[in-house]
């Protein structure tokens, strides 16, 4: 179900690269050892991630890319959630996912759409190539080192990076309730933060924050809860439990047909890459001198 409207940005001080660390019970599953069993359980839920995972505000991709029709690379991008608000502002999008039945799924949902299965970690893009490279709740995933080397070789000089998240705004009692439910997180998890402010590829780590709300009904946060990584590799039992929780939840918040607004805050991080200076032929894999992958 697509993200209200009704969208608003949230004030924000400075440009610190990271909010403040989630305590221990609020660990990431990605910085846990089971991490890998964790990110490949998204292609088994891809139909419920899909028709329940927010999208994103459209002033918090505005805030992203800028003006202009650009050439954006998106890494991971799953379902296609904020890959369907790049194309509806205009730009050209090669979007790369690493797991099969998420990329079938964002394939079913945009058929022209430019797409390849690949890792973040080894992109199959020409070196400035792109002008911007997003990625919206996936950067926790990545080997952080590998990737922001591989965006800054595939950034044109002045490109930037973004990364987004889409968090929920826990300020209210049974948002924090559902959130303690799935093991969601209550903050952005850090480290794709503290590696892209510590690298000398890239400049100052600029922050901006926006508001919006989610409309669910009873089957939608029934799918919202199955798209959880954790829910999703819990035992059949436990999961069962767990989603009648959500049901019971809704018993005790939803307004009956009208639902629930779920509020969400969307994180956005950017940074421009730093001038490599002047260009050296760069081998291409593929033979072409521009994307390795046909861009349209």
């Amino acid at each position: 179900m697509a993200a209200s409207s009704d969208s608003q940005p949230v004030p924000s001080t400075g440009s610190s690269p990271s909010p403040e660390p989630a305590s221990a019970a609020d660990v990431h599953p990605s910085r846990t050892p089971d991490r890998g069993r964790y990110a490949r359980a998204f292609g088994a839920v891809a139909d419920a991630y899909e028709r329940a995972r927010p999208t994103y505000p459209a002033d918090a991709v505005a805030w992203a890319t800028g003006r202009g029709r650009l050439r954006l690379l998106e890494l991971g991008a799953g379902t296609g959630k904020l890959t369907g608000s790049l194309l509806a502002a205009g730009h050209d999008v090669l979007a790369t996912e690493p797991d099969a039945g998420m990329l079938r799924r964002l394939r079913g949902r945009h058929p022209q759409l430019a797409t390849v299965r690949a890792a973040a970690e080894q992109l199959p893009v020409a070196g400035r190539s792109v002008d911007v490279v997003l990625a919206a709740q996936a950067a926790h995933w990545f080997d952080h080192e590998r990737v922001l080397a591989e965006v800054a070789r595939v950034l044109r000089p002045g490109g930037s990076v973004v990364w987004m998240w889409n968090i929920m705004d826990t300020r209210i009692p049974w948002v924090r309730r559902l959130r303690e439910l799935i093991a969601s997180p209550a903050e952005v998890p850090p480290e794709p933060l503290e590696a892209l402010g510590a690298s000398e590829l890239f400049g100052e780590v600029e922050r901006a924050t926006f508001r919006f709300w989610q409309p669910l009904d009873r089957d939608s946060l029934a799918a919202l809860v199955q798209s959880n990584s954790v829910v999703a590799t819990m035992p059949e039992a436990q999961r069962a439990e767990v989603l009648e929780r959500a049901d019971a939840l809704y018993d005790d918040y939803g307004r009956g047909p009208d639902g629930m607004l779920l509020p969400y805050l969307t994180h956005c991080f950017r940074a421009t890459v730093r001038d490599p200076g002047p260009a050296e032929d760069e081998p291409d894999p593929l033979g072409t001198d521009a994307l390795l992958i046909d861009f349209r």
